[in-house]
């Protein structure tokens, strides 16, 4: 992955995750810490929600990750597809939860499960390297 794409995922924290069943699209905004030797964001969220019942039944997601800017050249985001995953084993689920801790220690008091979103898809719009300039990234 582009060294200014992980610079990007790793400095931000909020990403919003699109879903879809039955033909209804839905999104909600996360805290996400970034693993970058995995290429994956992890979060936190309920079971109960409809983001995540929605991805269980179809893993296949999409999401985004954007800087607010007024300013065109300044413009700069994250557009990305993966596969959303439960962390299977304790060893998985206790390296999981050390990245996200380390980003937002204060959720050791949230009971909620961790999830993973493996990337498979990144396309990074970074208009300070030229209006409309795309970098890609691919699992493949």
């Amino acid at each position: 992955m582009d060294k200014r794409i992980i610079k990007f995922l790793k400095k931000h924290h909020v990403f919003t995750l699109a879903t879809c069943q039955n033909g209804q699209p839905w999104c909600a905004s996360v805290f996400y810490a970034f693993m970058e030797e995995d290429a994956t964001l992890v979060f936190t969220s309920d079971p109960a929600t409809r983001h995540i019942t929605e991805a269980m039944l179809n893993q296949n997601v999409a999401g985004t990750i954007a800087l607010e800017t007024e300013i065109i050249g300044l413009i700069r985001g994250v557009q990305c597809s993966g596969r959303l995953l439960e962390p299977s084993c304790l060893e998985v689920k206790k390296k999981v939860l050390r990245a996200y801790l380390k980003r937002f220690p204060y959720a050791i008091l949230n009971t909620s499960p961790l999830w993973i979103l493996e990337l498979h898809e990144v396309k990074f719009t970074d208009n300070r390297l030229g209006f409309g300039k795309k970098l890609r990234w691919s699992r493949n």
